[in-house]
């Protein structure tokens, strides 16, 4: 899904636009063990609490593509008879009126998400009447021919409010406030099938992470029959290690400069596209080579990626690329550049030493002063 889709199921979550069957949830202890389930139809619900859950479930669509949301589709093995994915169908196509297969979901939820403390599953079915699109991308919401059926799950941590003194207005006095179990917003969380071209695709599904390097491997696997997925920051530290291994020693600030100018030149063209920027081995090889890596040092460079980042993986752009930001360090100095401005960064020999040159002909500050930069002539 792309961030436009995201959008488009996010709308749904209002009043005006709710497409929410029905609604189911279990309230887990510390212990692991289900202390509350309910079920109810999300519109015989009192207004205050729809306002309070469609929060909680656009909460569970936030954050950027790629890094909170991750797009994934179910292996082979997952869509088998018995397999994960089978199971979610299953449970999409019951629009949860199946008290048996919730049940047996929240068990195998509650088996394999690793969170020692209490937790709320919330679980919903939603039937959207996909509006119908102009040739100028007008939506006719008159001519839907598509109804997108899909779960969306949330699951929630749930913690005592902090203790201290309130006012009691019936006792006009200042007392010990009650701690009251407070609902949290999502951790993680998923939405089945994904929303793709208008429609549903029974053959992926969009995992939200709150965290990004939390990703609870066990729960993805073991619930939601996933492969192997690369958090942002794992996909990072791969990019990183395939730049180290394949230059070597000739890993020189001049490529390292170029594979930054290059990769952030590629995610600036990508700006206006609704699909992010994606970079697979093909892709990667040909940023090192435009870049200045030698040719000698990519003849290993196929067999590498897939040691490092996986035969037919591909990494995010803006997961791999550093566009704030242009850091130079040494053991006692960092320099922080414009990641704009790198070309105002050389590296020269100056009296028979490396030396990182920076023209001052601008402003100067040292510990917020603004400074004069003597000449060496001034000095003597």
């Amino acid at each position: 899904m792309n961030k436009k889709e995201v959008l488009e199921i996010r709308r749904q979550f209002s009043p005006q636009n709710c497409a929410i069957t029905r609604i189911c949830g279990c309230y887990v202890d510390g212990e692991k063990e289900k202390k509350l389930e309910f079920k109810d139809a999300f519109l015989s619900l009192p207004e205050e609490e729809e306002f309070k859950y469609f929060d909680l479930f656009k909460r569970t669509l936030s954050g950027t593509v790629g890094k909170n949301l991750l797009n994934m589709s179910f292996p082979l093995d997952a869509e088998l008879p018995g397999g994960p994915q089978q199971f979610l169908l299953q449970l999409r196509d019951s629009k949860l009126d199946d008290d048996m297969l919730v049940s047996e979901f929240y068990d195998r939820v509650i088996e394999h998400y690793d969170f020692g403390e209490h937790y709320l599953i919330l679980l919903i079915h939603a039937a959207y009447d996909v509006p119908g699109k102009a040739s100028d991308g007008t939506e006719l919401y008159d001519a839907s021919d598509t109804v997108y059926d899909y779960i969306l799950c949330s699951i929630c941590p749930v913690a005592l409010s902090k203790p201290g003194l309130c006012y009691n207005a019936q006792h006009n006095s200042i007392e010990d406030r009650i701690r009251d179990w407070i609902v949290g917003d999502p951790a993680n969380g998923f939405l089945f099938p994904a929303f793709h071209d208008r429609g549903g695709d029974l053959h992926s599904l969009l995992y939200y992470s709150k965290k990004p390097e939390d990703l609870k491997d066990a729960f993805l696997s073991q619930v939601l029959g996933a492969g192997c997925v690369l958090s942002a920051g794992t996909q990072k530290e791969s990019f990183q290690t395939m730049i180290a291994d394949t230059l070597g020693e000739d890993c020189a600030y001049s490529v390292i400069r170029n594979i930054h100018e290059n990769l952030n030149t590629l995610i600036e063209e990508n700006q206006e596209a609704d699909e992010p920027l994606e970079l697979g081995k093909l892709e990667v090889k040909r940023l090192f080579s435009l870049s200045g890596v030698p040719q000698e040092n990519l003849e290993h460079f196929d067999r590498d990626f897939e040691e490092t980042v996986g035969e037919k993986a591909s990494l995010l752009a803006s997961n791999i690329a550093s566009t704030k930001k242009f850091n130079i360090r040494t053991p006692d100095i960092v320099i922080n550049v414009n990641p704009d401005r790198t070309d105002l960064v050389d590296v020269r020999l100056i009296d028979g030493r490396k030396c990182l040159v920076i023209p001052v002909d601008d402003q100067v500050e040292v510990n917020g002063i603004e400074v004069r930069m003597d000449p060496a002539s001034d000095q003597d």
